[in-house]
């Protein structure tokens, strides 16, 4: 699933192809919405929240999409015109008269007023990417459950928003914290999540996660995706496992030197 950082690049993307911008074409390929035109009005602007992007158009309604695991939106221009009905996986376009965005395998598609994105939005905790990110609200939501394992905590929106299994993974190895260890046992939550913030913060800017500052092929991070291999700092191999209970469970990859029970 594409994380915080990616679906940042993603609202970026929108932006520069449709704010400010009259749409000229408007197809909503899910049942729900199937109705619905915004021909004629004006995208105000796309922003990011968390793992979700608010699309603004003029009218006070807002496009609220969800990449989930493999949805992608891809922007060309629009004399290529529209993609043909149920191709490629194709959810909804947006286009004006100089560009199109195509949204393929969406997992989620909402037209709603903009006064009420706290329907679709209002349950996640702070923004590791917003300007509003506040470190003491996330540390508070973590530990309402102590006794969850810090692994699980992380990955749940509702604490903090934008996190995925690359940016836990290592945050948690760069803290030395085991997974499993529980919220309530986490010595320095704050330092957890303020370092999870500077990691997703560095990589916003540009395709690919690299958390060790080296960014040649193989070397850009220090545990996820490395499972079986040795260990940057102490030579261990990495372990990999799944958290969480089924069907919700996710990757998680250790050294299990480096993060000692």
């Amino acid at each position: 699933m594409p994380e915080g950082d990616a679906v940042y690049r993603a609202a970026a993307r929108l932006r520069g192809a449709l704010d400010g911008r009259v749409l000229t074409r408007s197809d909503f390929r899910v049942p729900r919405h199937a109705t619905a035109d915004l021909r004629g009005r004006t995208v105000l602007t796309t922003v990011s929240r968390g793992k979700h992007l608010l699309t603004r158009v003029e009218g006070g309604l807002t496009v609220h999409t969800h990449l989930r695991m493999d949805g992608v939106w891809r922007i060309t221009p629009a004399r290529r015109g529209a993609p043909r009905a149920g191709g490629d996986g194709v959810r909804l376009v947006l286009a004006n008269a100089e560009w199109q965005a195509t949204g393929i395998r969406l997992g989620m598609v909402d037209l709603l007023r903009t006064a009420g994105e706290s329907q679709v939005v209002g349950h996640l905790g702070p923004d590791l990417l917003g300007d509003d990110w506040d470190a003491a609200e996330a540390v508070r939501r973590l530990t309402r459950e102590p006794d969850r394992t810090i692994g699980e905590a992380l990955l749940d929106q509702r604490n903090l928003a934008g996190i995925g299994t690359i940016y836990r993974a290592e945050t948690l190895f760069l803290r030395g914290i085991w997974p499993w260890r529980t919220v309530g046992e986490v010595t320095d939550l704050e330092g957890t999540v303020t370092l999870a913030r500077r990691l997703l913060d560095a990589n916003k800017a540009h395709a690919g996660t690299v958390t060790t500052g080296d960014r040649r092929p193989g070397a850009q991070t220090w545990v996820y995706g490395r499972a079986g291999q040795p260990c940057r700092r102490c030579g261990t191999r990495i372990s990999r496992g799944e958290m969480g209970a089924r069907p919700q469970e996710r990757l998680i990859l250790w050294c299990g030197a480096c993060q000692p029970r």
